[in-house]
């Protein structure tokens, strides 16, 4: 986390509702072979069998797991057909990654980690970070992420896979303007640059990623202090970035793994 953030700390009582939901998610999360058996569901679905072969596991222990994961909501189960054998083709149920399932879950713990949550009395803190740090290394392979807060895109989260992104409102007249790997919001954003001529772009230099604005008209802010207009800032784990003011501006929370700044 930024150092310099001097956003306020959010104290949380260690017999709060929410801590003890908290801890129970971190618990689920923390795994090594649940971690393991995600990484292994990326590519298609499989069966029960199938994982614990792969995560070297009985199939009474792969059975939890898979309701743990199942319970998170971050994998579904469904009826698939299995393997071939001697008495034929018999049905199965299947797991799969939920849509949206592994950002969902980065989301929730960045949001956590990055409003400074301070436990009284709790290691949960800790826990956290380290369980946010893990799964980002072993699943999304360590790519940072930039979260939408607010608006019609609230929640969706973007990897940020390349050394230049450039971020703005979709223009559906320029569709060759822009990658899918941009950072590209709804047309509800009507206040944000549309990407075409980006509000502002994500750049990884040598020094560590970078936000800049591209000279936008509605601005750009980071921990609320105003960019010059085509200006670059360095940026950190847990900053938040805004483009324009309002209701029709959009927020962006920035996950970046240990390493990786």
């Amino acid at each position: 986390m930024n150092p310099a953030d001097k956003s306020p700390t959010i104290i949380v009582h260690e017999d709060s509702d929410s801590l003890e939901e908290l801890s129970e998610y971190l618990d689920v999360l923390s795994s090594s072979a649940r971690l393991r058996i995600l990484k292994f569901l990326e590519k298609k679905p499989r069966d029960a069998r199938s994982i614990s072969k792969e995560i070297e596991t009985s199939y009474e222990n792969t059975k939890k797991h898979l309701d743990k994961l199942l319970s998170v909501g971050v994998i579904k189960k469904e009826a698939g057909l299995g393997a071939p054998t001697s008495k034929g083709i018999h049905p199965v149920w299947e797991y799969s990654i939920v849509p949206g399932g592994l950002e969902a879950i980065i989301r929730n713990l960045g949001l956590f980690s990055n409003t400074r949550v301070q436990i009284v009395g709790s290691e949960i803190s800790r826990r956290l970070e380290e369980v946010k740090n893990t799964l980002s290394k072993e699943v999304l392979g360590n790519i940072p992420t930039a979260i939408v807060l607010g608006g019609p895109d609230d929640g969706k989260v973007f990897m940020l896979k390349h050394d230049q992104v450039r971020i703005g409102r979709i223009d559906p007249e320029n569709q060759t303007a822009f990658s899918p790997d941009d950072v590209v919001l709804s047309d509800g954003y009507t206040a944000v640059t549309r990407v075409s001529k980006p509000h502002g772009r994500f750049l990884h230099t040598k020094d560590g990623w970078q936000i800049e604005d591209c000279g936008s008209t509605g601005g750009t802010k980071l921990n609320n202090k105003q960019l010059g207009k085509n200006s670059r800032v360095l940026i950190h784990d847990g900053d938040l970035i805004e483009f324009s003011k309002g209701l029709h501006g959009v927020k962006l929370l920035i996950i970046i793994p240990q390493g990786n700044e």
